[in-house]
């Protein structure tokens, strides 16, 4: 267990990322009708040049190791489809609506590591899966009425391939492939994969939307950078629930830039959530000592 004050850094760095990752997306909601393919570029243009920085001074080589290339694709390819789909989202539903959907991912991850690292999923796991999909369907609304369906289902499934390209995450530091040479990877892959969408439509921008979108950028450098440096302080299973502060975040930039105030509804779906977030921390923490118990008694 780590000492309080780096507990406290750790709280403190990963609150200050999920504010930025909020801001990002109020920069990408504030660029105006762009195609997602313009805005993925310009916020993983950013993202690049942090990531070839942070190389360049811990003097680290872009290199991996054998095997790690496909995981590498894969979560760059469905890495890309994720921001896409939540950008194309941002368009169209509230700022925090967004928001809540993205952040059912690390409900995704446990599925996707169940099916593909093979890990065991409890019953409490299983059951708060299945209760958070049912709090996002609050939030979705479901209904042959509703307009916001199809941006809601696409943002849901933005935070399904955020999960998957998470997994994917997990098993290359389970392989010792450096965390600066993925991101690095992946912003990479991302603007050279928007290249030729752009070239075959490219929606010309006024200097106020360029000036966002690189804001864009900098705010989710400025996310990754805490995330990075909070799981530095403390394991992800003590600070992780702190994350989903964005959704405060979220919601109060979107009343006060945008003027959105989400229905009682989606205040369910929230609620739902982030009490399928809160239990799952103190589930995983409590298993975790139980078996930590279990091992020095062996």
């Amino acid at each position: 267990m780590p000492k309080p004050d780096r507990k406290y850094k750790a709280v403190a760095y990963i609150i200050i990322s999920a504010f930025c990752f909020a801001v990002m997306n109020l920069f990408v909601r504030m660029s105006g009708d762009l195609p997602a393919y313009e805005k993925s570029f310009f916020r993983n243009f950013v993202a690049v040049f942090f990531a070839l920085g942070v190389l360049i001074k811990k003097k680290q080589r872009f290199t991996w190791g054998k095997g790690c290339f496909k995981l590498l694709l894969l979560r760059a390819g469905i890495g890309t489809v994720g921001i896409i789909c939540n950008f194309y989202a941002l368009g169209h539903i509230p700022l925090s609506d967004a928001s809540i959907l993205n952040k059912m991912s690390p409900f995704f991850v446990i599925i996707f590591s169940l099916i593909i690292i093979k890990e065991r999923l409890t019953f409490v796991q299983g059951a708060v899966v299945f209760t958070a999909f049912i709090g996002s369907l609050f939030v979705i609304k479901p209904s042959f009425q509703s307009i916001d369906v199809f941006p809601s289902a696409i943002a849901l499934f933005g935070g399904m391939c955020a999960g998957f390209a998470y997994t994917m995450v997990r098993m290359l530091g389970q392989r010792g492939v450096q965390g600066s040479v993925t991101v690095l990877f992946f912003s990479g892959f991302s603007c050279l994969s928007m290249v030729p969408f752009m070239l075959a439509d490219f929606r010309p921008m006024e200097w106020q939307q360029l000036l966002m979108l690189l804001g864009a950028g900098l705010a989710a450098a400025g996310g990754q950078f805490s995330i990075t440096a909070a799981y530095t302080y403390a394991p992800a299973r003590e600070i992780s629930v702190y994350d989903y502060s964005q959704i405060i975040f979220a919601t109060l930039l979107g009343f006060i830039f945008l003027g959105e105030m989400p229905d009682i509804y989606s205040f369910i779906g929230y609620i739902i959530i982030c009490s399928m977030a809160v239990l799952m921390f103190f589930y995983n923490k409590r298993r975790d000592a139980r078996l930590s118990q279990n091992n020095k008694t062996e």
